[in-house]
């Protein structure tokens, strides 16, 4: 990351950053910058569906179940970058310094060195990149990118050591080159190594820019005292080498010298050698094609989520440098969008920059002012969705530059990806944690994408992508959020399985809670991926050993315990699956109810108080210990419409604005209590906790972007969230500070309901009840029930089950003779009548509630006429009907003609 993700990370994640709000800081992995955004990005299922046009070769797209994800090493720190030796060695670092080594032989991992570098939080900086040298094998050299402080001066050295008898030996340290570094700005640094064919060394560093103060555009302020603010001094700057890609030849001696082809011939005036590739932003994770020898890298673009009178809205990219060139940063993004020079102090825009023929006018500037013309990159992509590239689809962005895959027919290596992926480019990003492959035509432009393992990707946010010389994909994966300790940090392979695939086991049983002796009936629905596999079960039922062979047998267990049942499936090549189910017995679930004496299902706008009991059973707990009967009320004000309330068990909170979180990447950048690289969601509660005016504020901030109030970091743009969907975000946020464990209700009570009185919104109340018991004769169960009341309205988009009609936004729609809709489980007590907002243009009807089924008993029936093209909210009544039932609104018109008996609203439940 840098991944020093910038500031903007939100590991796209999204929303993490919506929320500080005023103050959220764009905050990025170590090395580069990441952004945060609230909504959800395009799911790997839908990047999958979106996918443009694959490769058009003869090469069969692989099936997805045929590859195979294996975890080598696992709860890492903040992993960088890897590199994989020839004997299949994987070497891999981590931002606090430790260098380690995977050792597939004995499949373990070991920490060759810590590294005493820099990288405390502040200026995420630490050791960012490795290599190996191509002659590896012979001389054993590795190279290290690491931030020093050698007598209180900070460096970022690019050295090399030697590895003898599996161990780094300092002494051997030779200093390739240094680059510097101003090191009170936290972000850019780049950190990325590789090699062409030629043994070059390709080295990108980044901006080394403050650029949280440019408004999400190009940081060119060229005010005194502003020289961390100002890209031109860096990027801009054809004497300094930072922004760029470096290549240089290095020595035996560790000295370098200059390959012929770099951007400036030697002794050019006001330029640097060794520069490659200039205007970089933050070049993240580099790679070379070994059969062209061009470069590849992700761009870690600005901020803004619009255009502006600063020039053009942010763009992510990614590369390809077919010689050197000049890829445009501070004055152009994306496409070689240009940007206007900008006077920070009077905050007036002047004339755009000149793709052609960019002047470094800056005062910071230390080299020649007449620039190359600027590369447009090879793909770009903002917050929104890419005209050019839809399937990238939305959110956060962090581009992670990736290798490009040489299918190789005579190399033997079981788990090599296929000939479909030849010559394709794997690109990532950190935010929307996906894998793309990219095609290039005959002339080696960009061609199409395609979703990398969209279905069972499963990625923790990839930080780096490497092929092994066995043509295996491995990956370094950060883990869920920026800036901490993640225990789902890990290193990763892909393999690829041509031939024979493993079984899946699946266990599944009725009960697996009881007395003994218990009996237990068993089910395998396990499956195989091969077709006419016939399939050999083995179980394990107590203490290991072996038991039935039987594909759905019964056990019995004589004597109390608690059993790891383990289910083992072979294929006829010997291929296995397993699972295991636990057993539990000597103790029986608690059974609690909540009872009421009112309507179970709604409350009303008028609500009289909730009479309810909780009751408890259970059969080894001779008396119910009351301090383990927990009983608590929660209202929520706001729920989303695709919330089917009052019949589907409670799986997840109503919570609009905490669902939109949860959907989003913003755990990526912010937790609810602790610190990442954002602040924590309680702090921003606490801070704005007496601003009647935060909501609105905060709302605009998480759609437009901003900073300066918790940092030099800036959030992240989402302009792909709605006014209402920020609105919500934040309203949860807010609410934090306040949130109280939930108050202990009594098992008896009465209840005033009026958290809803006065207001619009379609709350939801939340009575639970939940008893402990004392473990019978193994480990105490938990039994839990939940009562949740609805508005006594139902909406059009909260009707299931629709039949013979349609659903067209917030109405049900194309009705006929016999269509109908489904209320679930709905409780008729004290439901005297019903009212219905509907509009029948040409013919009237009748609507008949059956319970039950669309031809069981009618307990309601109701005839409207035509109304024309007016509403009408025509009222009936209800025959007096007692406990919970499925409701279904029929429509009826035996001479009806052909045109639609009109279209309904919403129906509303009545004493």
């Amino acid at each position: 990351m840098q991944l020093t993700l910038n500031s903007r990370f939100v590991a796209s994640a999204l929303l993490m950053a919506t929320v500080a709000a005023v103050g959220f800081q764009h905050y990025l992995p170590p090395v580069h910058p990441f952004r945060a955004t609230v909504t959800a990005s395009v799911s790997p299922d839908d990047l999958f569906r979106q996918s443009v046009a694959m490769a058009g070769d003869s090469a069969v797209m692989p099936e997805e179940n045929r590859f195979t994800k294996t975890v080598l090493s696992n709860d890492l720190n903040e992993p960088m970058e890897l590199a994989v030796a020839p004997d299949g060695r994987i070497f891999f670092v981590e931002r606090a310094g430790k260098f380690y080594m995977y050792d597939p032989a004995t499949r373990k991992t070991r920490v060759l060195r810590d590294f005493p570098v820099k990288a405390v939080e502040k200026y995420l900086n630490g050791l960012l990149g490795m290599t190996i040298d191509p002659d590896f094998a012979k001389n054993h050299y590795l190279y290290f990118f690491y931030t020093t402080t050698e007598k209180e001066q900070t460096k970022q050295l690019i050295s090399r050591f030697t590895l003898t008898d599996g161990a780094l030996d300092l002494a051997s340290e030779k200093v390739i080159i240094e680059v510097p570094i101003d090191l009170e700005v936290s972000a850019h640094t780049g950190g990325s190594l590789t090699w062409d064919t030629h043994h070059n060394l390709y080295i990108s560093t980044g901006d080394n820019t403050v650029p949280f103060e440019s408004n999400g555009f190009a940081p060119i302020d060229q005010r005194e005292g502003r020289l961390t603010f100002d890209a031109e001094r860096s990027a801009g700057n054809p004497n300094d080498l930072r922004g760029k890609i470096l290549r240089i030849t290095v020595q035996s001696d560790g000295s370098y010298t200059i390959p012929d082809g770099n951007l400036f011939p030697k002794g050019t005036p006001g330029t640097r050698p060794e520069i490659y590739v200039m205007g970089c932003r933050n070049p993240y994770r580099i790679s070379v094609d070994p059969a062209t020898d061009f470069v590849y890298w992700g761009e870690i673009g600005p901020d803004s989520g619009t255009d502006g009178p600063q020039g053009p809205r942010g763009y992510d990219e990614f590369n390809q440098a077919r010689k050197a060139g000049n890829y445009g940063w501070p004055y152009f993004v994306g496409d070689s969008k240009p940007y206007f020079t900008y006077d920070f102090a009077t905050k007036t825009a002047g004339p755009l920059f000149d793709v052609n023929a960019p002047v470094n006018g800056s005062p910071n500037n230390t080299g020649a002012k007449m620039l190359p013309p600027a590369q447009k990159a090879m793909i770009w992509y903002p917050y929104n969705q890419s005209a050019e590239y839809p399937a990238l689809g939305t959110g956060g962005r962090c581009a992670i530059g990736g290798p490009v895959y040489h299918y190789n027919a005579s190399l033997k290596s079981a788990g090599k990806l296929p000939a479909y992926y030849d010559k394709a480019i794997f690109v990532g990003d950190w935010m929307r944690n996906w894998i793309f492959a990219v095609r290039l035509d005959e002339n080696q432009n960009y061609k199409s994408m395609e979703p990398f393992m969209p279905l069972r990707g499963n990625f923790k946010r990839p930080i780096d992508i490497e092929f092994g010389a066995d043509g295996v994909l491995y990956m370094l994966e950060y883990g869920s959020v920026y800036g901490i300790d993640n225990d789902d940090a890990r290193l990763v392979k892909v393999e690829f399985n041509p031939g024979n695939r493993a079984p899946v086991a699946q266990i599944s049983a009725k009960d697996s809670i009881g007395l003994a002796p218990m009996t237990v009936a068993f089910s395998s629905r396990s499956y195989d991926f091969d077709k006419g596999d016939n399939l050999k079960y083995q179980w394990q039922f107590v203490g290991g050993k072996p038991g039935s062979t039987e594909a759905n047998p019964s056990f019995t267990f004589a004597k109390n315990g608690v059993y790891n049942v383990v289910l083992t499936v072979t294929d006829p090549a010997g291929q296995r699956g397993r699972d295991t189910m636990v057993v539990k017995v000597g103790n029986t679930l608690p059974q609690v109810a909540i009872n009421t004496t009112t309507n179970g299902t709604f409350f009303f706008p008028e609500q009289t108080p909730l009479a309810y009991t909780v009751d408890v059973r259970d059969n080894e707990d001779k008396v119910i210990d009351k301090k383990r009967v927990k009983v608590a009320l929660n209202y929520i004000p706001k729920i989303s419409e695709n919330e089917l309330i009052g019949h589907q068990p409670i799986t997840a909170s109503y919570n609009l604005g905490k669902n939109l979180m949860n959907a989003s990447d913003c755990k990526a950048c912010h937790q609810i209590n602790g610190k990442s690289v954002g602040p924590a969601y309680v702090e921003v509660s606490k801070r704005y906790k007496n601003d009647k005016t935060a909501v609105a504020k905060l709302a605009s901030k998480v759609i437009t972007g901003g900073g300066g109030v918790w940092g030099e970091h800036a959030m992240s743009a989402h302009p792909q969230l709605s006014r209402e969907e920020a609105t919500e975000i934040v309203k949860y946020v807010l609410s934090l500070s306040d949130a109280q464990p939930d108050a202990q209700l009594p098992a008896q009570g009465t209840l005033a309901l009026n958290d809803h009185v006065g207001k619009n919104e379609r709350g939801r109340y939340i009575l639970t009840a939940a008893y402990t018991d004392g473990g019978g004769a193994i480990t105490p169960l938990t039994q839990q029930q939940t009562l949740v009341l609805r508005p006594s309205r139902l909406m059009g988009p909260e009707l299931e089950d629709l039949h013979g009609m349609e659903r067209q936004g917030r109405r049900l729609t194309n009705i006929h003779d016999g269509s109908y809709f489904v209320a679930k489980n709905i409780d008729l007590t004290d439901i005297r009548r019903l009212t219905y907002r509907l509009m029948a243009k040409e013919q009237g009807a009748a609507i008949e509630v059956h319970t039950g089924s669309p031809t069981g008993p009618v307990v309601s029936s109701l005839t409207y006429p035509a109304t024309g093209d007016t509403y009408a909210e025509p009222t009936t009544t209800v025959q007096p009907t007692a406990g919970k039932h499925d409701l279904y609104f029929v429509f009826v018109k035996k001479d009806a003609s052909a045109a639609p008996l009109g279209l309904l609203e919403w129906v509303t439940f009545g004493k």
